[in-house]
């Protein structure tokens, strides 16, 4: 659902299914922003954020997760997020975050995107 809206708004989107082929997606090719499923198979968010971090890799990277319960988002914050957002996203939040992190350029695509 993320993904289409992303691509909806302009934005070009990469999907890895697990924390490994995130990390080497990472390591591979620049990314302005990092949306992280933190419940991934094999290597999860958790492990794949504090990975990139360790790489020195300073993308935003924001957490997602279906996980509301209380210290989540804390732990989040300590392997490396920037953000945390939880499941089902909310769209003027996803548009917050976004704003927030990506250049002037892309902030045309978000503001378009707020008034449609």
């Amino acid at each position: 659902l993320i993904k289409l809206l992303l691509e909806k708004m302009g934005f070009e989107v990469t999907i890895a299914e697990d924390g490994n082929e995130a990390l080497q997606r990472v390591l591979t090719q620049p990314f302005d922003l990092i949306f992280m499923d933190m419940m991934m198979p094999r290597m999860n968010g958790y492990e794949a954020t504090k990975a990139i971090r360790e790489k020195r890799i300073t993308t935003p990277i924001v957490a997602l997760t279906a996980n509301a319960m209380k210290g989540d988002d804390e732990e989040c914050f300590k392997v490396g997020c920037d953000e945390y957002l939880t499941k089902p996203i909310d769209r003027s939040e996803l548009l917050e975050v976004i704003g927030k992190y990506l250049a002037s350029e892309k902030l045309a695509l978000v503001d378009m995107a707020r008034s449609v």
